[in-house]
């Protein structure tokens, strides 16, 4: 029926599916559908860098302004990848440079990023206006300052997990006084001196500023004086938040607080002391969103007394030391909670266990996104977290105590992520922990039909498990794999199932240098790329080598060209 409309009627209808996924569909129509939907998409995620050439992107979508890009695989989170292994972003900045797109956003995760990249992003796209890194490196403050400089229309700078080193400490003031167009700056993480003066300038001539991320080196004074110019934030991320309660700084900072009624996100707090907090307890109230990830400094009971003045919180980020009696706190006062992540501290006796679970599971009914690192888990609170909430769609449990069984009965822990994963019917991303048998992944290969990404580790018996999910789970597209006893059989029983999926990492498995060898020969249309950093193998005619590391994805191209010695491509 849509074929008897103009191209130009669809190409607005088009306009209103805005889903990735949704647009790939889309495409898939028919050949009229196909061309019309290239021309006019706009937006464009590359999951893998090396999935394919910045040169077919273009290709495709002349009218391209918003790219998303992820280079490294999530095990390089935990320092299981070298520094140098790859995910440069130069080659795509500059390709996109001499096609002469019209870039406006770039979203850059795990790749490398050098200071002359950021220079020629700069230079090259006239209506440049969003630059967001997570988990980058490779650059310096002259990059971003470059950026600052050069990109008259920036309305977004968001630097997330990373660590920058700081040439000149005077990067914010190279932002000109013409500027006046952000809405969103990030740099939390940032470890330098800042030119407080510069700051104050540039907020007091953005009105249209929704987002303020500031790192430790901006003082109370200076966070006061912001908050003055800036009434209208939204998302608030406060550095340091130290001082004397009765000064005259912190008598001031309380009134402006008072006054900031826009404020609905709240994170930060690298430095504070407990005492403080009580200046942001006027902001607490109307709170949809606090990340408090970074803040050890505060503990259990000034977490609690925190909590209980956020009652309208949907996405919660905290550290352990909140503690199994906090977890119980937030259940009862944050109904709306749809998201909870709980981050190990480090600090002796401060960990959360089922009990927290279990409490969490019971008063927050909206919950559907779950990170919990904890010290113990049983099946019984596994079994009654799936049978109060079956709305999760991310379950990420971690053990502090990898392989640990159920404490009450030392069994393992195959029947409560059974229960899980039968009760979530939208489960989309697992994450699992403890001590778990082949039993497990037959339950997640019987019931997680929705399953897109899994990560295992110290997990399973034999082939059966990884069998049992690449044979049940049909959308499975990301598998990640360390520390497990799987080998060459689980690896090339079905290689044809890696054609419909993203990628997958093995380390440290039963997995050997001839079985990679096999499935290289059988799927041309794959990259096998072995990372033997620590000169750990030799590349001969013994097939039976142990493969240290893994990675295995779907590519258009072929071997990349920028692999380091150690990394070899079969």
């Amino acid at each position: 029926m849509m074929n008897y409309f103009p191209d130009e009627v669809i190409e607005h209808v088009f306009d209103f599916v805005t889903s990735q996924k949704d647009r790939n569909a889309v495409s898939l129509v028919c050949k009229s559908w196909y061309k019309i939907e290239r021309l006019s998409r706009q937006s464009v995620f590359i999951g893998n860098c090396y999935a394919i050439s910045p040169e077919r992107v273009i290709g495709r979508f002349p009218g391209l302004k918003s790219l998303t890009l992820k280079g490294k695989p999530h095990f390089a989170d935990f320092n299981l990848l070298p520094y140098d292994w790859g995910g440069w972003v130069y080659p795509w900045v500059e390709a996109l440079a001499k096609s002469r797109v019209g870039l406006e956003e770039l979203r850059l995760k795990r790749m490398v990023v050098s200071d002359d990249c950021l220079e020629l992003l700069s230079r090259s796209f006239v209506n440049f206006k969003s630059l967001v890194l997570v988990s980058c490196e490779g650059f310096t403050t002259d990059g971003l300052a470059a950026i600052a400089a050069n990109c008259r229309y920036l309305r977004e700078l968001d630097l997330q997990e990373i660590e920058v080193d700081d040439n000149r400490g005077q990067w914010i003031s190279c932002f000109p006084d013409s500027c006046t167009s952000l809405v969103s700056l990030n740099f939390s993480c940032l470890k330098g001196e800042i030119n407080l003066t510069a700051l104050e300038r540039l907020v007091a001539r953005s009105p249209n500023l929704k987002s303020l991320r500031l790192n430790r080196a901006v003082p109370l004074d200076t966070l006061q004086k912001l908050l003055m110019r800036a009434p209208q934030l939204v998302d608030l991320g406060i550095g340091s938040l130290v001082y004397d309660p009765s000064s005259e700084a912190s008598i001031k900072l309380k009134a402006t607080l008072v006054k900031c009624k826009s404020i609905r996100s709240l994170s930060g707090f690298l430095e504070v002391v407990p005492c403080c907090l009580s200046a942001i307890h006027p902001v607490c109230q109307n709170l949809t969103s606090l990340n408090l990830s970074y803040a050890p400094g505060i503990h259990g009971n000034e977490l609690i007394k925190l909590i209980r003045f956020c009652r309208k919180l949907e996405r919660l980020w905290i550290l352990d030391s909140i503690g199994d009696r906090g977890l119980g706190v937030v259940a009862f006062t944050c109904k709306e909670l749809q998201e909870l992540r709980v981050f190990p501290s480090g600090v002796d006796n401060a960990a959360v266990t089922e009990e927290g679970l279990v409490a969490i599971s019971a008063g927050c009914p909206k919950l559907h996104s779950l990170l919990y690192f904890c010290q113990q888990m049983t099946n019984a609170a596994l079994i009654t977290v799936a049978k109060n909430n079956s709305n999760f769609t991310r379950f990420r449990l971690c053990i502090l105590d990898r392989e640990k069984p159920d404490p009450v009965t030392m069994q393992p822990l195959d029947e409560g992520f059974g229960a899980i994963v039968q009760s979530c019917k939208r489960l989309r991303r697992l994450s699992l922990s403890g001590l778990l048998t082949d039993q497990v992944f037959l339950y997640i290969g019987m019931y997680a039909e929705q399953l897109e990404m899994l990560s295992i580790a110290f997990a399973g018996n034999s082939d059966k498990g990884m069998l049992y999910v690449l044979n049940g789970c049909k959308k499975l597209r990301k598998l990640e794999i360390r520390d497990s006893p799987f080998g060459n059989t689980a690896l090339l029983t079905d290689v044809g199932k890696y054609e419909t999926m993203r990628s997958l990492w093995m380390s440290s498995c039963e997995v050997t240098l001839g079985g990679c060898q096999t499935l290289a020969k059988k799927m041309p249309r794959l990259n096998v790329e072995i990372i033997n950093e620590d000169d750990q193998m030799e590349f001969s005619l013994d097939d039976r080598q142990k493969v240290g590391k893994m990675y295995l994805y779907r590519t258009l191209v072929g071997p990349r060209k920028d692999a380091p010695d150690y990394v070899w491509t079969l």
